[in-house]
Order: C-alpha cells, then structure tokens, then sequence
C-alpha cells in the first residue's frame, strides 16, 4: 500500500481532505494532508508565500516513495517539489489540476483556457497580494453537487490565496520529468473547465488519465469514490 501526500488547492487548506483520509485508510493506504504557506493553521504572512516557498512546503512533507496528489492550483507546488527532492516522489497525481506547461504560470494556463468560469466569483484583496472566493458563489464554482451545507463548512474555512505564487512562470526540470504522473480529470468542473483538463492531458498516455463525473471537489462529493480511483491507479 502507499504513503499519500494530500496538497489542496486554492483558498481551501488541509481541512478540505477530511472525508477522504479515512476513505483511503480504509481501502489500506496511509494518507496525510498539509496546509501550504499561509493556508489553515500555517503562519507564513501572504506577502512571503512563493511558488518555491509552496513547492519546498510539499517536498519537506515527503517521506522516500511518496505518492503525491495535487487539486486545483496544487498541480504547481507539487510540480516544483518534483524537482526540489528528485526521486522521493514515486507518483505525480494532479486532480483536476493545473499541469504546469515549462515556462508559464498559473495565471498563464487560466488565461489560455477556452473559459473563465471562476472569475466573476474572484474578490481581489485592497493590497493586491491575494484573493479570496465571493462566498455566495463557492457552491456554485468549487462544491454544487456535494451534500448540502458543505458551502458552510468550507466558507468558514476557506481563506485568502497569495497571487505571485500564481504569476510566477514554472521551470520543470528532470525530477518532474522522470516522476511518473496519472491526472484525473472532473467531467463536471465549474472551476477549471473539463476542455481544458483533455487540453493539458492530451499528449499523456491514455492509461494515465481517468474521468470521474464530479464538480471541482470530488474529495468531497464522492469521498469513497475518489478513494477507489486512487487505489486503482496505485494498485494497477
């Protein structure tokens, strides 16, 4: 069985992963979550958060042959730690996730996509250096096929998301060339379009990418679900 390394995405923390420990433990694995820099209960002040601030966060969490699993914007720190701790990561899995192209950012990557379907819901900080989620959208955007009232549970813990990590363009080096990687993609995200996750995979092979018919946050919607995906994917 594997060691999993849960990375959340953006504004949410490692809270987001609750449902989905348990279903993984149960299935056999050891699974753990982290809050990256200036997320949950980690103290870093936004204005100090990097993208290889966020990316050392991740590799400082690894065991030897762990198996990483990035959502959303966490395609991105769990790239770069790749490269920061070369050879201890023994798979890549992004759900629903940003997988980097060499040379761009996050920001980029949204911005080339055919569909901005988050950005109406996006509240940009006074200072510039974060944003957070309108919390009357979140359902809508991030959880509208979870059971009700997850929008309040994640509301009360949802949290501003430092912009530069998101602005800095991405080096991919050997670490994340020789990691081997599987993406899972939401057929029914209103976060990051499902056209665009087939876009970032269609030159991956065919046996490295999975659907599953969720919204943004499988994690979740289908706890138990995601949990069985995972375990296919480790144990095939």
């Amino acid at each position: 069985m594997s060691d999993i390394l849960l990375v959340h995405g953006s504004c949410h923390g490692a809270w987001c992963w609750r449902d989905l420990i348990p279903a993984l433990e149960n299935l056999g694995h050891t699974a753990r979550a982290i809050d990256l820099p200036s997320h949950g209960e980690d103290p870093t002040p936004i204005a100090d958060v990097t993208l290889d601030t966020c990316g050392q966060a991740v590799a400082d969490a690894l065991d030897k042959d762990t198996v990483v699993v990035g959502h959303s914007w966490a395609g991105f720190p769990i790239s770069r730690a790749a490269d920061l701790a070369p050879g201890q990561i023994s798979r890549l899995i992004f759900l629903c996730a940003y997988a980097p192209w060499d040379g761009y950012s996050l920001a980029d990557m949204r911005r080339a996509a055919p569909r901005q379907p988050i950005l109406d819901a996006v509240i940009k900080s006074d200072d510039g250096l974060s944003y957070t989620i309108d919390p009357a959208k979140t359902r809508r955007v991030f959880y509208h096929d979870t059971p009700a009232g997850t929008e309040d549970l994640a509301n009360a813990h949802l949290c501003p998301q430092p912009i530069l990590p998101q602005e800095t363009p991405i080096s991919l080096g050997q670490g994340f060339a020789k990691t081997p990687k599987s993406y899972i993609r939401c057929t029914d995200d209103q976060t990051i379009p499902p056209e665009f996750q087939s876009t970032m995979t269609e030159t991956w092979p065919h046996e490295d990418v999975y659907d599953m018919p969720t919204s943004h946050s499988p994690f979740l919607a289908d706890p138990k679900g995601l949990a069985t995906q995972l375990d296919h994917i480790l144990t095939r």
